[in-house]
């Protein structure tokens, strides 16, 4: 019996080795949650992605659905202006962007190829011997311009059977969000699984946070958009109207999205323009992206993402390649309002578990 005893605690597992195999397993588990999210929203993308851009822009614009009633008008009918609202303006934007390109894409294609031959002369001077073969594919690829720029929303939401159904699907989830937004969040902070007062903290932050990102994302748009497509227009570069509408819009995809639209607009300044043209216009974007966001993006966001550029670049990137154009959108905003929940939660925590004012009052009428 003592052997028995003693060969039990000869292999018994150490404290340490069991805590790691306990974390190891809850880190599968973790892993294989994740993946079952990515498979269940690739399947079912047709419904979840006009609900994700329903529930992003009911928590955007549902202050002006509450202003409106504020000021006697129905919230059904203020749902209703507020959604006639958005879709002329998603009108307008669709306008602007691609059916300029699309007027312009021959221009664009040929600019593209000069500014490509201009490059493959640098690289043969400096004895690059590739450089002939290597823009000759991207002269091959400069004409499909046009199809890439205008599938660039459809490939963002690949999978769904028909354009037509997601846009129909998303203004009526717009609608129901606008008209039904304090009651669905009452709801939501009663099925969280968390405390009332906990799960307000949760919901609040997190519109909050898309609300005071995306307003300082379309500031800093047009900004960019003006102090680039100025730039253009001074230096007499072509399409000056295009690449400011270009700039406006990459800015919504953070990082990527404006460095992007920079290099267009150097493209397309050293298809036509000087050498000196296109460096002046690289300098600008540079500081448009740079230096000068960082002066107004205290003064626009003030701490709205508390986060440092590394681990918005981080997140982003990461965001993205799991879940396309959701994640390289909505990341950075997200991360921002974890952060603000997890601060919030511990400063109530430190205050003896007492409610911070976060907003209306969590419990239901």
């Amino acid at each position: 019996m003592a052997t028995s005893t003693e060969r039990n605690v000869q292999f018994s597992a150490p404290t340490w080795l069991r805590d790691l195999g306990f974390s190891s397993w809850l880190l599968v588990g973790f892993v294989l949650v994740i993946v079952g999210l990515i498979w269940l929203l690739a399947e079912t993308s047709t419904i979840v992605m006009p609900v994700i851009l329903a529930t992003v822009l009911g928590a955007v614009a549902g202050p002006a659905v509450g202003w409106l009633e504020r000021h006697r008008v129905p919230r059904i009918g203020g749902a209703l202006l507020v959604l006639l609202g958005l879709v002329a303006i998603g009108v307008l934007i669709f306008c602007l962007v691609f059916g300029g390109i699309s007027d312009q894409s021959g221009d664009i294609s040929a600019k593209t190829n000069q500014a490509l031959d201009k490059i493959q002369g640098w690289l043969g001077d400096l004895g690059v011997s590739n450089a002939q073969s290597a823009t000759k594919g991207a002269q091959e690829a400069a004409p499909e311009i046009r199809t890439t720029l205008l599938s660039g929303v459809a490939a963002g939401i690949s999978g769904l059977k028909s354009l037509l159904f997601f846009l129909a699907f998303a203004v009526l989830s717009t609608l129901f969000v606008l008209k039904d937004g304090p009651v669905m969040h009452r709801f939501i902070n009663r099925h969280l699984g968390i405390s009332q007062a906990d799960a307000n903290v949760v919901t609040t932050n997190i519109a909050k946070s898309l609300r005071s990102y995306f307003l300082a994302v379309t500031i800093i748009a047009a900004f960019n958009a003006v102090l680039i497509g100025g730039a253009a227009l001074i230096l007499g570069v072509p399409l000056a109207g295009t690449i400011a509408v270009v700039t406006f819009v990459g800015a919504y995809v953070p990082f990527v999205g404006a460095w992007v639209a920079g290099g267009f607009a150097v493209l397309i300044a050293l298809s036509t323009g000087s050498t000196a043209d296109a460096l002046i216009l690289a300098v600008v974007s540079l500081l448009a992206n740079g230096v000068l966001q960082q002066m107004i993006q205290p003064f626009v966001m003030g701490a709205t993402l508390s986060l440092n550029p590394l681990v918005v670049l981080v997140v982003t990137i990461g965001a993205g390649a799991l879940f396309g154009m959701v994640g390289l959108t909505l990341a950075a905003p997200l991360t921002s309002a974890a952060v603000h929940i997890a601060n919030e939660l511990q400063a109530r925590s430190a205050a003896g578990g007492q409610p911070t004012p976060v907003g209306p009052d969590p419990t239901p009428p």
